[in-house]
């Protein structure tokens, strides 16, 4: 072999570890934006805003409730629903202050019932980890924590 037909060889392996280079980089950037790029609207479908929360608010059900806040929700919700837990600061997406009693007025049970069970990233999806019971149950409690509306 000639001296020109190894250069050449050796500059076309060249041109394809770069190639290689380039795709596995465009393949990190892609993997990169889908976890930490922009959210897409969080609407839940239109029949669901309008379902009623068939589990009566109760001393018993929010107790347990709470219990499942805690353990579930406080750690980025933070214990008294601002959004201010543990984990918060960590997070690319600032978890919902359950405190702003405008905009929990604005939120039907509906729409907190379906958010909880179909999650968005970094909040993951309790539809499999949590009953539906436990999540209507999760939506009285959460209501709680709203500050009550200046009159």
């Amino acid at each position: 072999m000639s001296p020109g037909q190894q250069a050449a060889i050796k500059k076309s392996g060249n041109g394809a570890l770069w190639a290689l280079i380039a795709v596995f980089l465009v393949g990190i950037a892609a993997i990169g934006w889908a976890i930490f790029g922009p959210s897409a609207p969080w609407n839940p479908p239109p029949q669901i805003k309008t379902e009623a929360n068939p589990v009566a608010a109760t001393p018993e059900s929010l107790a347990a409730a709470k219990s499942l806040y805690m353990s579930h929700c406080a750690h980025c919700h933070g214990q008294t629903g601002a959004g201010d837990g543990s984990e918060a600061g960590k997070l690319s997406v600032q978890p919902t202050d359950f405190t702003d009693a405008l905009a929990m007025k604005k939120a039907t049970d509906g729409e907190l019932f379906w958010r909880i069970g179909a999650g968005r990233r970094p909040m993951p999806s309790f539809a499999k980890k949590l009953t539906e019971q436990e999540r209507w149950e999760l939506v009285n409690y959460i209501r709680t924590l709203a500050s009550p509306l200046p009159k």
